[in-house]
């Protein structure tokens, strides 16, 4: 039997997983603010029953499982979502439907958040042959099936080269890439992507959150994926942030997963 946690040791683990959590939530539900409610509610029960914390797993295991515990229950419970469903949602919902059940969670898991195959299995509570076989399925179903096209903001060539080679595998088509804020801003306007992958820091010392800020002034519901090697910076659930966001350095795996699911969310994503 796992000791009960020490509150002080416990508060510093949970502080330091805890923008992981939001990152996991967020690209589960395609939403920072019904994400952000997700990771709310696992702090508010760990608040309330710290025992829910005992146990010999790494602390990043025993958080990501309470909060699969609500994630689950909160399935039979429509009265309870936080927010009333937007366009994108309601079609992620279709989409879901037709999905393998547990393989995104599975394959965020695994991917987005890197854990053992050990880990995931834990965290789900399903046999490790199950996990591994979810993952499987769930990169097999959310790749496939959908079409965009997509804007690269980037300032680094190599790494521009690496993303657009991932995206055209993926099936979509890369329209651009631009290297500064006011160049994302003028090749959205005419060219009107359904994705924009968007770097954080820019060639001329600009800002791609301010880019994405200026898009989604007119364009309120694009999907946009942050790329940062500062991902706590973005996973603060203190203002407006992104739902999907990626850490570098990335790996192809991840990026592969975190597109599909953005585009999984968008009402703007058509079948392929």
């Amino acid at each position: 039997m796992g000791t009960a946690p020490d509150r002080a040791a416990l508060v510093s683990e949970i502080e330091m997983h805890l923008p992981y959590l939001r990152r996991y939530a967020r690209a589960l539900t395609g939403s920072q603010e019904r994400g952000d409610d997700f990771a709310a509610r696992t702090l508010q029960n760990i608040i309330g029953d710290l025992s829910l914390m005992e146990g010999e797993a790494p602390a990043a295991e025993r958080l990501f499982k309470v909060f699969h515990g609500i994630w689950i229950a909160a399935e039979g419970e429509p009265g309870e979502t936080p927010a009333p469903l937007g366009e994108g949602e309601r079609i992620a919902q279709a989409r879901l439907a037709k999905l393998t059940p547990r393989a995104r969670e599975a394959l965020l898991l695994r991917v987005m958040e890197q854990f053992p195959m050990g880990g995931v299995a834990n965290i789900m509570g399903i046999a490790e042959d199950e996990a591994s076989e979810l993952v499987r399925i769930g990169a097999q179903e959310i790749e496939g099936g959908m079409s965009s096209r997509v804007m690269i903001v980037e300032d680094e060539p190599l790494i521009a080269m690496d993303l657009e080679a991932i995206v055209s595998d993926l099936g979509h088509t890369v329209i651009g890439n631009p290297r500064t804020r006011a160049e994302a801003v003028s090749m959205y306007a005419s060219e009107k992507p359904e994705l924009v992958l968007m770097d954080v820091h820019l060639a001329d010392g600009s800002s791609g959150a301010d880019a994405a800020a200026d898009i989604l002034t007119d364009i309120p519901d694009q999907p946009i994926i942050f790329i940062t090697a500062y991902p706590e910076r973005l996973l603060t659930g203190q203002r407006a942030e992104p739902a999907f966001l990626i850490t570098k350095p990335f790996t192809e795996e991840q990026i592969r997963a975190t597109i599909s699911h953005a585009l999984f969310f968008s009402a703007r994503a058509v079948p392929a």
